[in-house]
């Protein structure tokens, strides 16, 4: 899909679906008649959205990016990402673990975050603040951060996402000060005397400046990501907070759209109500094409005429393993 997009194509973010999650045979055997594919290695969100539009993707200034997503204003100066992280050490290496929503309270993280402005921010060359449940650190210099966000990072070594090169030094030291910072701070001694893991370090990614504000021709947009709809503003798109459903995407939509299905309790039924809605809309002639990212790695490409693939009951890469 190029930068003039296609105006009856649905680009729709899924939640998880290998494993044999999806329990319907009729929406399998529906799927297993697509175009399917794995894609293996981490990628973020934006990454997979921008590939399957066709328009650029942005080289720094991921986290000025979120933030305008969270504010609705294009910040204007040098800004990374500093979100809340446990880092479990193992036998012979770390292992990142993020935290759900609501994991790390609003309060704790405002005490955390209050905390690390009054330690480390005192000399006004970096500060720090939040918004919402994300963290953010300034600086009026450039600071060598990771690309990619933790959730990509998560139950993983973070060691190979870190930042390499002549800079790294500097973001070595700033991660050691902040974690000897957070070591022994009240949050976190609350957190451990309740069986909590610590808030013992913070994921520094995206760094950069925000970039200045374009008229890009995008489709509409459901969703509440923040980075998302950040790119979109900066694209002069339209962005809507995820409506509940496909079919009220549809219904807000004279065309095509981009939509990011939330995470929540009961993916599974979550997952079946929105292919159901999806494949009745390719069905009725609503849309014509289908770009399908699952969260897992699995991505469907489904077209009307792939209905006609009768032969084409199951597919493996459906109930294979998660990663494989």
């Amino acid at each position: 899909m190029n930068a003039s997009y296609d105006k009856n194509t649905a680009i729709v973010v899924l939640p998880r679906v290998l494993a044999g999650r999806l329990q319907d045979n009729a929406l399998h055997a529906w799927l297993a008649q697509s175009d399917l594919t794995d894609e293996a290695g981490p990628k973020e969100l934006l990454a997979r959205v921008v590939q399957e539009l066709g328009v650029p993707y942005p080289d720094t200034g991921f986290a000025a990016l979120r933030m305008w997503g969270q504010t609705g204003d294009r910040p204007t100066n040098w800004i990374a990402g500093a979100d809340p992280v446990y880092l479990e050490p193992q036998l012979d290496k770390l292992c990142l673990h993020t935290f759900a929503d609501g994991d790390v309270t609003s309060t704790e993280l405002r005490a955390l975050t209050d905390h690390l402005q009054q330690s480390l921010g005192s000399d006004q060359s970096i500060g720090f603040t939040r918004l919402g449940a994300c963290g953010y650190v300034s600086s009026r210099t450039p600071i060598a951060t990771a690309q990619m966000p933790a959730n990509v990072v998560d139950q993983q070594n973070p060691e190979a996402f870190l930042p390499a090169g002549d800079d790294k030094a500097t973001h070595r030291n700033l991660i050691g000060e902040i974690e000897m910072a957070l070591h022994e701070h009240e949050v976190n001694i609350e957190r451990e005397s309740d069986g909590k893991q610590l808030v013992n370090s913070l994921w520094l990614w995206g760094g950069g400046v925000a970039p200045e504000q374009i008229t890009q021709p995008q489709p509409p947009l459901f969703a509440d990501d923040p980075l998302l709809t950040g790119y979109w503003y900066a694209a002069t798109g339209v962005a809507e907070p995820w409506p509940g459903s496909i079919a009220n995407c549809l219904q807000a939509s004279v065309g095509g759209f981009v939509a990011v299905v939330p995470e929540s309790e009961d993916n599974s039924e979550m997952l079946e109500s929105s292919l159901e809605e999806l494949r009745h809309a390719l069905r009725s002639g609503r849309l014509s094409h289908l770009m399908l990212l699952f969260r897992d790695g699995l991505r469907a490409d489904v077209q009307r005429s792939h209905a006609l693939r009768i032969w084409r009951r199951s597919s493996p890469l459906l109930k294979a393993p998660a990663g494989e």
